[in-house]
């Protein structure tokens, strides 16, 4: 299988053919997508049983999954333009056996160093990873129903991987242990590693290939990190200390230097014209907004059948599935129906309601209330919503972008969807808190009180209200994103933009 690098000559002409093995290539990258997703829950689930085995302490344990985000987040703009720069096929082997070899470290971890050290090799390897599968998959797929298809594949996997981890972790660790959380991504990894040397050849060169933005790498790296751990630090402490809002303001003063940078270097990391169009733009943002609230669903919502409805984390995985059954229709709807006859306004703003509509219902939750009445239909709707969002924002993010770019085009929407998790956690997180403490103040009475503590009843019921709060914030978020995406993106099939390198590309590249 070729990794599909054409030149733009090629393109003019429309000469490219598709290739007999293309979707072989797409079983291959969804594999490697999908361990990338699982990643984000598989190893919450697993948490309290490596505490107890390794001995770390609850204030330690935030920094197993806040490294892996560190070093994912930081990465993944270097990673996608590495990947234009030396090849996809190396970038995304590369980043397979690495996040192979990290999780068996992690597997095999006896401290809690050599955990967190692991954690954040596999943030570094995902991130050359993630945006090489995206990328090929954009380069591979050049007719219109084809890419629909594959990227309603792709869509579904992005939206509904955590969820996923969550079954996943829960059977790891329930019945073996929780270092197979970790274990298991070598498998996933020798799977995709395998199909990946069969099917790729390395990347042709066409054309003068551009130096490296070292000043751009850096800037936005240091950005990246910056920000990922305030907002990291903020859901775990406070929005007050200085290690929060001093990293945050760091960040966002590294991004506007870097976005300044980026109109003067001769060879930019993130080129402006990825991102100047509005339907890229606005795709961008989706992704990004659809990060911020996905984690109102995965976070809360499992808190709250642990330890209110007193699931197991096999019971908890077991329950979303219904939603990633739902995000797999959505998506195939959104990119095949939708998107090609009425460009990615409707899918990606309808996809949004629905979202803000399901997180809506979501609010109804009580102590005592039973899955399928209060759970599983918000459930339904919302996997619908992330659906119809996800696969026509992220082929829309990707479509008409120059072989040369396709890498930092992948990795600018990665990017979005980290940042926006980010963001969602830790505000989600200290809303969710306010709101409990809120209600325990207003509702202790002496009565209520056991050994001056609140009452079992009275804290459940300040924990629901805690969640119900951060459901209403999801539901605002998705419904400003309806507006925002809505403004940004276009109605009408999707036209081909123009890019400065290729005079004319009849089909995605």
């Amino acid at each position: 299988m070729t990794e599909v690098s054409i030149s733009s000559g090629d393109l003019a002409a429309g000469k490219a053919d598709p290739d007999p093995r293309r979707w072989l290539l797409l079983v291959v990258i969804g594999i490697a997508q999908l361990m990338v997703m699982l990643d984000t829950t598989i190893v919450n689930i697993a948490l309290p049983s490596a505490q107890k085995s390794l001995g770390f302490s609850s204030v330690d344990r935030q920094w197993v999954v806040t490294a892996y985000a560190l070093a994912f987040g930081s990465l993944l703009l270097f990673g996608g333009r590495l990947g234009d720069l030396i090849g996809r096929k190396i970038t995304f082997l590369g980043g397979l056996i690495g996040f192979a070899a990290a999780s068996a470290a992690g597997g095999a971890a006896t401290n809690f160093t050599m955990l967190v050290t692991a954690r954040a090799c596999q943030g570094a390897f995902g991130a050359f990873l993630a945006p090489a599968a995206l990328t090929l998959l954009s380069t591979t797929f050049s007719d219109p129903k084809e890419r629909g298809k594959a990227f309603g594949v792709y869509g579904a996997i992005a939206a509904g991987g955590g969820a996923v981890g969550l079954v996943v972790g829960g059977l790891l660790t329930e019945y073996l242990s929780w270092r197979w959380c970790l274990y298991v991504n070598v498998i996933f990894a020798a799977i995709a590693a395998a199909g990946g040397m069969a099917l790729l050849r390395r990347q042709p060169r066409t054309g003068h290939r551009p130096r490296l933005d070292m000043p751009g790498v850096v800037l936005v790296s240091s950005s990246m990190f910056c920000l990922v751990y305030g907002f990291s630090n903020a859901a775990s402490h406070s929005w007050h200390t200085p290690s929060t809002y001093g990293f945050l303001a760091t960040g966002v003063g590294l991004l506007t230097l870097f976005a300044l940078w980026q109109g003067l270097a001769s060879h930019p990391l993130l080129p402006l014209r990825v991102v100047a169009d509005r339907n890229r733009g606005g795709s961008n943002v989706a992704v990004l907004i659809r990060g911020a609230g996905m984690f109102g669903i995965f976070v809360f919502l499992t808190y709250y059948m642990q330890q209110t409805l007193h699931y197991s984390p096999v019971l908890t995985g077991l329950a979303f599935l219904p939603m990633v059954g739902m995000v797999m229709v959505g998506a195939n709807l959104g990119n095949l129906v939708l998107l090609p006859r009425l460009g990615p306004r409707p899918p990606v703003t309808l996809g949004m309601l629905l979202a803000a509509a399901g997180m809506v219902w979501l609010t109804r939750i009580g102590v005592h209330s039973g899955y399928v009445a209060a759970v599983l239909g918000p459930l339904l709707i919302v996997g619908m919503g992330f659906g119809f969002t996800t696969a026509p924002a992220m082929n829309t993010g990707t479509y008409g972008v120059a072989p040369q770019d396709a890498g930092v085009a992948s990795a600018t929407l990665n990017t979005g969807q980290q940042i926006g998790g980010s963001i969602g956690t830790s505000l989600l997180t200290t809303l969710a808190a306010g709101a409990t403490a809120s209600y325990l103040t207003a509702h202790s009475t002496p009565g209520s009180l056991v050994h001056g503590h609140p009452s079992s009843m009275l804290a459940a019921l300040a924990m629901v209200h805690g969640y119900s709060t951060a459901f209403w914030w999801c539901a605002a978020i998705f419904a400003g994103g309806a507006v925002i995406c809505g403004a940004l993106l276009r109605r009408g099939p999707l036209v081909q933009p123009g890019i400065p390198d290729v005079p004319h590309l009849p089909t995605s590249s």
